[in-house]
């Protein structure tokens, strides 16, 4: 069975996307959209830095905000998968919250220009493509939460509120692709360690 950290931990980002000219327009575009923003970029930005022209993006993506879809649905997708790795990992809730949170932060540090356009710009999506992909959030808010819940059942957790402090493990993991540097100090696989150690102290887990 795969870890959390495995599929955190992919080596190839994008390859669901096929063909190849369609995964570099992508790739072009998560760059453009962390680099500058979804509305301040355009498809001529996208297609320049593909090295393609504007004319051979709509041959694969119809509108700007297509793309954006794209990338936020797979984003989302990997968030959910990632989080479901963990819970069903086994072990006590607080080996799964640990492992969820480590895993999720390790994701948002080394794909942080990719986690940054997935979290940060969902506001630029259509109506039906938001409710789409909030709905999905809401999935990975349901595993966290659940963890949280067993944890207050068995006695590990101390957590007067479940529902607020999910909001709270989810922001703080999120918030690692607003900050993150790879030139910084710590290493994705630091900070996720980290950040499960803060979160256990923060529920009061019983170790």
């Amino acid at each position: 069975m795969s870890t959390a950290e495995d599929t955190a931990g992919e080596d190839m980002p994008w390859g669901e996307v096929t063909p190849e000219a369609a995964r570099k327009l992508l790739v072009a575009a998560v760059e453009a959209f962390a680099e500058s923003g979804y509305h301040a970029t355009t498809t001529r930005d996208i297609a320049g830095r593909a090295g393609m022209s504007p004319a051979a993006l709509y041959i694969h993506y119809k509108t700007k905000e297509e793309l954006l879809h794209r990338i936020s649905r797979i984003g989302h997708d990997k968030a959910l998968e990632i989080l479901s790795a963990a819970d069903a990992g086994g072990g006590t809730p607080s080996d799964r919250l640990a492992d969820a949170v480590r895993s999720f932060v390790r994701w948002h540090a080394g794909r942080h220009d990719t986690a940054h356009v997935v979290q940060y710009e969902i506001d630029a999506l259509s109506d039906d493509h938001r409710t789409e992909i909030l709905e999905l959030r809401r999935r990975s808010d349901a595993v966290v939460r659940g963890i949280l819940r067993d944890g207050v059942e068995t006695g590990e957790f101390d957590v007067p509120d479940v529902a607020g402090t999910t909001v709270a493990v989810l922001s703080l993991c999120i918030d690692v692709a607003r900050w993150f540097n790879v030139r910084g100090a710590r290493t994705p696989d630091e900070v996720g360690a980290l950040y499960a150690d803060l979160v256990l102290r923060m529920v009061a887990a019983r170790k």
